[in-house]
């Protein structure tokens, strides 16, 4: 398969050996894909080492078969956002999310998308943890996880904001101390999820530890390595 000028990110780039590197790109039209780009930390690299970090908007060909296949072209496909300090981890954070969750070779346009409006949104600086929150929350929806938000699991009713709920991973919304399990939060906070509408700081607070729930169930028990080094808006919201 020969596939030509396909809008991508790096999401992870590692040494390969002497000269190459092992690349894991999110695609719009192909998805996760893995690629060896060779020669490139050689002293004639045919394509600049530094078009292949991160983060940085692409438009990439690659040949080949298999789980890893051979990068042939890479192109610069608009603006570098000038991602830094909290920003910047929060971002390896999503790639990391990425590398994890998404399948090799499975399709996800409408994620694609959301990951690049994502990266202008974290250059603008303020509510990263906010910003997190609602990227975790399309992230699960995109790959078949939707959370349930506007009602309550055990009784179908309409999630009321002034109510106190735990919410069970493979079930929802249940009355507060109903059932063994899950995270304890506001009605308030699952409805600004579920709208848009940033919380107060305790709802935020109450979110980030839901997702880090719901997210530790997919990834397995070794978790996500961005959790256990990374600071900022990851600990703070």
């Amino acid at each position: 398969m020969r596939v030509e000028s396909q809008p991508a990110y790096v999401l992870h780039v590692r040494a390969w050996r002497e000269t190459s590197l092992l690349l894991e790109a999110f695609t719009r039209d192909f998805g996760r894909v893995g690629l060896v780009a060779r020669g490139v930390r050689g002293a004639r690299a045919r394509l600049p080492r530094s078009l292949l970090e991160p983060m940085q908007a692409l438009r990439l060909g690659w040949s080949g078969r298999g789980e890893l296949q051979t990068l042939t072209t890479a192109e610069p496909d608009g603006p570098v956002h000038a991602l830094r300090g909290d920003a910047l981890l929060s971002a390896l954070y999503v790639n990391e999310l990425l590398v994890r969750l998404v399948a090799r070779n499975d399709p996800h346009p409408g994620l694609f998308d959301r990951y690049a409006a994502l990266l202008g949104e974290l250059a603008e600086g303020p509510l990263l943890a906010w910003r997190l929150r609602c990227f975790e929350r399309d992230l699960l929806a995109a790959l078949g996880y939707a959370m349930q938000l506007g009602t309550a699991a055990d009784t179908g009713a309409a999630i009321d904001p002034d109510a106190t709920y735990d919410y069970l991973p493979e079930q929802g919304a249940v009355a507060a101390g109903s059932h063994p399990g899950g995270v304890r939060v506001r009605g308030s906070a699952l409805l600004a999820l579920d709208s848009g509408a940033l919380p107060i700081a305790e709802d935020l607070a109450a979110l980030r530890r839901l997702m880090r729930m719901l997210i530790g169930t997919h990834v397995g028990e070794r978790g996500l390595q961005s959790w256990r080094v990374l600071a900022g808006p990851l600990r703070s919201g």
